[in-house]
């Protein structure tokens, strides 16, 4: 997005109109048309300007045609705007451009060679639904075990293969997984044989067929050759590795000659977990010999001090091509970032919005605030606080917090536990996870509970007794059943946190959420920790009952005034006058699944997140870190963030502890080594459970073991059962509890 604030540039009366109040780095980027250049944009740079600029250039020096330049960006929000300021400079619309997302222009290629894939011109393109009810009858004759294996799982596992570029001739053993019980290459090659007799693909064959149409076919890639002279792609950094191959064949013309230009930002690849590669961009000199790099470093949007603090912070990253920002204004002197040290995740909440409060009393906009959190679930407590004092806010580019499915179905659950004559809550979860119960079976038990004049718990009890309910149905109901009925049981004894956390273990729910291989499964599974955490709050499990549903019935009606929160990856690409960074405690940010699963390379792309953050701020940046965050009702010290001490300190002002914890050394938890924080025991990464289900049911947890609960404390572990454990805890006494809920402590 290019700034609010103009440049202030000596126009050049020898140049263009559309070139003369331009900076001598973006002029250059520009008028440089012959051979690979790569425009290392930095954040606030005017990246858009350069690439429509350069894109009308091209057309009124008369280099090309309109439909001989290929442009190429990742969403069709940013297809439209650049077609619309192309057109503005040139003043008048333009027509025929081959201007568009990568899929919407694979599917343009596609239409006029699809016989060579064995598809016709009309293809259909499937969705997502129409994906998996095509894949479930692939499955079908292989008798996959689809609780264990779910459809999206499998079809996960396929998109990742096709967004690098493996048909299922390519996928070697090496490539291979032992997902679906090592049966997924072929399945794979099932689904795409059934793809091509139904005349149809699904949203990765795009670029996939085009692809290899392309590195089949040399008269098919030498037509291109010969029609773009031109190639223009936006958001470089953020290409996955079928994009980039896409692109090679495009621009390495057999004349030597590649006229492709590349926009993009190393600093801001943050898109790994969707299968953005950063070494694309890295490699671009190599891909492309001779090619000119021009570094946009003048940034129009924010603050010196913002633009220092986040340049001294990424400068810490060594996998990298390294420019500096600097202020390309004369009024940019700004006051320093502010790092807040609180003493826990709800004193954070309410500082924010004290801070928030002040700033609306001064005059400033709402919607030029935003919260940016590193996962959704610390939304919870700034939600429930703005709430509690009247600020009007929207979650972007989600939901709120209690609206998320996830959340929905755990509370129907625990509505269903506190009251089993819920019946729109237990129809809610009755086949959540699937359990066989169709149209057909619900209505059967529908009419009984209406014959009867009973609840539809009650109705499944009589049905099962009586031996009306049959097949697969009939188990998973009755686990289920028996499942509330236990749990009723424990509630005065145990305690409502407690129960509800086996309430979902032993539901199946949430071994729904660990089998799924999507993207976002992690972060669900987030969202539920976070959701027990916040019963310890509340005394009874009908009295937070209550208080969500006061929560869901709050209305908004503040029009567009309203604060904005949002996850510091949806952020990227918008600005705001005020950006409150919380959470800056390792674990939490840097994300402590990051760190164990992508290692170093995790690192660099968690601090490029951090460098997203700081430069969305136009005037202000806060960043906050707790010293405790409350788990399940038990205090846990935090450490800073090693973010917090990467920060230069001409660039910053300290408030509360921040000075002892940035200076202390001792304080920091290695990158990569399970040696925990020496005063409390660190948890498990809760996505642990996610990432490896069968983990903690491996004899991790033998007898003897000396465990840490977040809400009983320590114990010890008297028996072990499956996913159960008896433990003997110090203080809380002998508990039965759920083994994805512990960690073993030394």
């Amino acid at each position: 997005m290019d700034s609010l604030f103009p440049p202030t540039r000596i126009p050049d009366e020898g140049a263009p109109e559309y070139l003369a109040r331009l900076n001598p780095e973006q002029r250059a980027a520009i008028e440089t048309t012959d051979g690979p250049l790569l425009v290392l944009a930095g954040a606030g740079t005017g990246k858009t300007r350069v690439l429509t600029t350069r894109f009308a250039h091209i057309l009124l020096s008369g280099r090309a045609r309109p439909n001989q330049i290929l442009a190429v960006t990742f969403t069709n929000k940013a297809a439209r705007e650049m077609r619309e300021r192309i057109g503005a400079l040139l003043g008048a619309p333009v027509e025929g451009l081959w201007l568009g997302t990568f899929h919407s222009l694979c599917a343009r290629m596609l239409r006029r060679h699809a016989e060579y894939v064995g598809l016709t011109s009309s293809f259909t393109i499937l969705d997502t639904d129409d994906q998996i009810r095509l894949l479930k009858q692939v499955i079908e004759p292989r008798r996959i075990d689809t609780k264990r294996w779910p459809p999206q799982g499998i079809m996960g596992v396929i998109q990742r293969w096709k967004d690098r570029g493996l048909t299922p001739e390519r996928v070697s053993d090496a490539e291979d997984c032992d997902f679906a019980d090592g049966k997924c290459r072929a399945i794979y090659a099932d689904y795409q044989k059934r793809l091509i007799q139904l005349n149809a693909c699904d949203f990765g064959d795009l670029m996939l067929h085009m692809t290899e149409i392309m590195r089949t076919h040399p008269d098919v890639l030498a037509q291109y050759h010969r029609f773009f002279r031109y190639i223009l792609v936006d958001e470089y950094q953020d290409t996955n590795t079928i994009q980039y191959l896409w692109l090679r064949l495009l621009a390495q013309r057999g004349d030597g000659r590649a006229n492709i230009c590349c926009v993009g930002d190393d600093d801001q690849s943050i898109y790994s977990w969707r299968g953005a590669e950063v070494e694309n961009i890295l490699r671009f000199e190599r891909d492309f010999p001779g090619a000119k790099v021009v570094r946009l470093e003048r940034n129009y949007r924010s603050t010196r001090q913002i633009l220092g603090a986040a340049s001294g912070l990424i400068a810490h990253n060594e996998e990298r091509l390294g420019k500096t920002l600097h202020p390309g204004r004369d009024d940019a002197e700004g006051e320093k970032v502010r790092v807040v040290a609180v003493w826990d995740s709800d004193d954070e909440a309410r500082m924010v919005c004290e801070e928030v409060e002040r700033l609306r009393n001064d005059g400033h906009s709402l919607a030029e605030c935003a919260i940016l959190v590193r996962a959704g679930f610390q939304t919870r407590a700034f939600e429930e606080r703005l709430i509690t004092i009247g600020l009007p806010y929207r979650v972007v580019g989600g939901l709120r917090f209690y609206e998320r499915a996830e959340i929905r179905d755990a509370l129907a659950y625990m509505r269903v536990l506190n009251q089993p004559s819920d019946d729109l809550a237990f129809e809610r979860i009755i086949n959540v996870p699937r359990r066989g119960i169709g149209a057909t079976g619900l209505q059967k038990l529908h009419l009984h509970a209406r014959a009867r004049d009973i609840p539809l718990t009650a109705a499944v009890l009589e049905l099962l007794a009586d031996g009306a309910i049959k097949g697969r149905a009939r188990e998973h109901l009755a686990t289920l059943m028996r499942c509330f009925g236990q749990c009723r049981e424990d509630l005065p004894r145990e305690g409502h946190v407690v129960v509800v956390e086996r309430l979902l273990e032993d539901s199946g729910y949430l071994d729904m959420w660990k089998a799924d291989k999507s993207p976002d499964a992690p972060g669900r599974l987030d969202n539920l920790k976070e959701l027990v955490r916040a019963l310890a709050d509340f005394e009874n499990l009908g009295g937070f009952l209550e208080h969500v549903a006061l929560v869901m019935e709050t209305e908004e009606n503040a029009g567009n005034e309203r604060l904005n929160i949002m996850t510091l990856h949806g952020a990227k690409g918008l600005e705001f006058d005020t950006v409150f960074l919380p959470g800056w405690e390792e674990g939490v940010f840097p994300s402590q699944r990051t760190l164990d699963e992508g290692g170093m390379k995790g690192l660099e792309e968690e601090r490029r997140l951090a460098y997203v953050g700081i430069t969305r701020a136009r005037l202000r940046a806060i960043i906050s870190h707790a010293a405790n965050r409350r788990i399940y009702g038990n205090w846990q010290s935090a450490i800073p963030s090693r973010f917090v001490e990467e920060l230069p300190d001409e660039h910053i002002e300290t408030q509360g502890d921040s000075t002892r914890a940035r200076h202390n050394g001792s304080m920091r938890t290695p990158v990569f080594g399970a040696t925990p924080f020496p005063v409390v025991a660190r948890r498990r990464p809760v996505t642990d459970v996610a990432t490896s289900p069968t983990q903690a049911r491996k004899g991790a947890f033998p007898v003897g073991t000396r465990v840490f609960h977040q809400k009983f404390g320590y114990g010890t572990v008297a028996s072990a059962e499956g996913s159960r454990l008896e433990v003997a805890f110090e203080k809380a006494g002998t508990k039965r509890v759920i083994d994805s809920f512990v960690e073993q402590v030394s």
